[in-house]
Parts: structure tokens; sequence; C-alpha cells
């Protein structure tokens, strides 16, 4: 993490709540130190980020593993004080507001959204490819999968229905060969064969 720092790259992403913080010095979880916070305290403002509004508390300080960060402890408007509710977000990169952080923070959903699918769906946890040819290549091929599966009707879907739209596709695909492979006369033995 220090390297990535003095290489003048920082992070936004979120935390749990039960990360330690150092308020004042003292060793604190987040979930704790939010149980004390109030409307009213002069560090806590209201803030919209992508037409919902948050009361937000902003720490900079000394993280466990990292000397100066900031951490964004935030409700919804109409949840403030609700444990469930409590959301937490970090950026190693003190320089910048709260609010570019919450507006970085909601940008990154469609990012992580693709990473889920492409794990879930397109195997990105599975591939074994460590020549940084070979895994251009696999990045290349599994980000035209991900735009087919979006653009398969000429129109923009999400990356499931498409998704789905060419698994049906192959499922027949392969019932059409087998049925023309029985019709053909193959024998029951070949058929177990083909199916596997």
């Amino acid at each position: 993490m220090d390297s990535f720092i003095r290489k003048g790259f920082y992070t936004i992403g979120a935390l749990k709540t039960n990360r330690v913080i150092y308020p004042c010095g003292i060793r604190q979880k987040v979930s704790e130190f939010a149980l004390h916070l109030r409307k009213t305290d002069r560090a806590v403002s209201l803030v919209t980020v992508g037409g919902r509004e948050f009361y937000v508390y902003r720490y900079e300080g000394e993280l466990n593993d990292i000397p100066n960060a900031v951490v964004i402890i935030s409700y919804p408007r109409e949840s403030f004080g609700d444990p469930k509710a409590l959301r937490v977000f970090i950026s190693t990169n003190a320089g910048i507001s709260t609010q570019e952080i919450l507006d970085t923070y909601t940008e990154r959903w469609a990012i992580e959204l693709f990473f889920r699918q492409s794990k879930n769906r397109l195997a990105l946890d599975k591939y074994q490819i460590r020549s940084r040819q070979g895994i251009e290549r696999y990045w290349l091929i599994m980000s035209l999968v991900h735009y087919m599966c979006c653009m398969y009707s000429g129109k923009y879907n999400t990356f499931e229905e498409g998704y789905w739209y060419f698994q049906d596709q192959v499922k027949t695909e392969r019932i059409g060969n087998l049925h023309q492979f029985i019709k053909n006369g193959a024998s029951l033995e070949a058929v177990l064969k083909l199916v596997g």
C-alpha cells in the first residue's frame, strides 16, 4: 500500500463498519464511534449524492495500516443513527473532498458489476494465464463477449439478458444437433457418448 501511495495512486472504496479508527487517539470501531454522532454536530453535514441525501462525518487520520486516510461515515437522511443503514467509505487521498469521494465511489458500481458478472458468468476468476500477452488477449475476448451480451439484439440490454439469450441459443443448437444425429440413425451408445 505504501508504494502504491508513493507513486501517486490512491484508492476509494467501502469499509466494514467494524474497522478501527483513532479519533482523538482513542482506538474505536467505526460502528461504535458512529453511535455518538448527532445531526447537529459541527462535523456532520448533509450532502447529495446521485439525487439522494446523506448525513456524513469525515474522519481524517490513522487506520491500522494507513498513516493518513479519510473515512466517511454516512447515513441516508431518513435513517440517521440506524446501525443497519450505516455505510463507511475510505480514500487514501486526504486532499479530495467528501463530495468527490462519494461521487467517485458511486461511479465504481458499474465497474464492480462488470467484474462480478465476469467472475460469475465468464470465469474471470478461473483463468490461469501468466504472460502479459495472454492476459491482454483474455481481457479482450472477455470484454468482447460482455459487449455481445449487452448488444445482442442491436440495442442495449442488460448483461444477464444477453447471457441467457446466448445460453438458450447454445442449448437449442445442441438439442438440434442431437436430434439430427439420432435422426441419421445413431446408436444409443453413440448418443450417450455424445451427450457425455
